[in-house]
């Protein structure tokens, strides 16, 4: 038998003397996948994360998902991008984490409280259709002056678990999202801790459409849960509309997330995030 390069014989072989396989389930969420892990690890998180959320030599996905034990709610929820970094909290690992545990444990449950490093978020799984409950956001600063590759541009930030700058554009397919994404991302303005970058296109009061680039996989992701969340609050403020309001998020990936939120004024509160949830294949890695 002729094998390629890269599988001899003899590595073959060596698969079967691995001391350790490290068992994970492959998710995803309106197009931004995880690594979902549920087991006490010996590896060294950031590291591990970065191995095996590698497109080439890993697994493949924007985040590493590492579900716990809590004692503060029903699990706990970390989620390591794909650079290493820990973000606080992930709005569509948050729903894959729900789901993961729904269906592990065939709970007839379906509400669960996930303890993140943003706080304690609430969740609500029908079917493959998974919604979770923000924690209140902070840190809202609208209208601040960048100079951004030569050109002088306004955004909005908020933290709506991570943080979020917000661009309102025209022409959305057209944006070249991870330069000037990038330069917004490192932008002073933001340090240390630098932030997530959504693009928004506002077609109208109650449907939008949404290209982020995420800090930690550092690259345009097909979707962000926390970024389309986000988006949808600042479309709201230019709208006269008040009360419960429900806007439609279009993601990169073509899947549409729906966000809930009650708006007082320039005050919004209840928010909650839904869209489906799948789980893609299950699998061992050798470490």
């Amino acid at each position: 038998m002729v094998y390629p390069e890269a599988v001899r014989p003899r590595q073959l072989e060596d698969l079967n003397k691995m001391k350790k396989t490290i068992n994970f389930c492959k998710m995803v969420a309106a197009g931004n996948d995880f690594v979902v892990i549920a087991e006490q690890l010996q590896a060294k998180n950031p590291e591990l994360a970065r191995k095996m959320c590698d497109r080439k030599y890993g697994v493949g996905a924007d985040g590493m998902l590492l579900v716990e034990k809590s004692s503060k709610a029903d699990i706990r929820m970390r989620i390591f991008n794909a650079d290493g970094s820990e973000a606080e909290m992930c709005g569509n690992g948050a729903r894959c984490a729900a789901f993961w545990q729904s269906v592990k444990h065939k709970t007839s449950n379906t509400k669960l409280k996930i303890e993140t490093k943003a706080g304690v978020v609430e969740s609500e799984i029908n079917g493959d259709n998974v919604r979770i409950k923000f924690t209140e956001p902070k840190d809202i600063r609208l209208d601040i002056p960048l100079k951004v590759n030569n050109r002088n541009l306004k955004v909005n930030f908020i933290n709506t678990g991570v943080p979020h700058a917000i661009v309102f554009v025209e022409g959305l397919d057209k944006i070249d999202v991870h330069t000037i994404g990038r330069a917004i991302r490192y932008h002073q303005k933001f340090q240390p801790n630098g932030t997530n970058v959504d693009f928004v296109e506002i077609v109208n009061d109650d449907f939008i459409k949404v290209r982020t680039y995420e800090r930690g996989v550092e690259a345009e992701t097909l979707a962000c849960g926390t970024g389309s969340t986000a988006s949808a609050i600042f479309s709201s403020y230019g709208s006269e509309k008040s009360g419960n309001r429900v806007i439609k998020v279009k993601t990169r990936g073509g899947e549409i997330l729906k966000v809930f939120f009650s708006k007082t004024n320039s005050k919004v509160s209840n928010i909650w995030l839904e869209g489906l949830v799948r789980i893609v294949y299950k699998g061992g890695y050798y470490v």
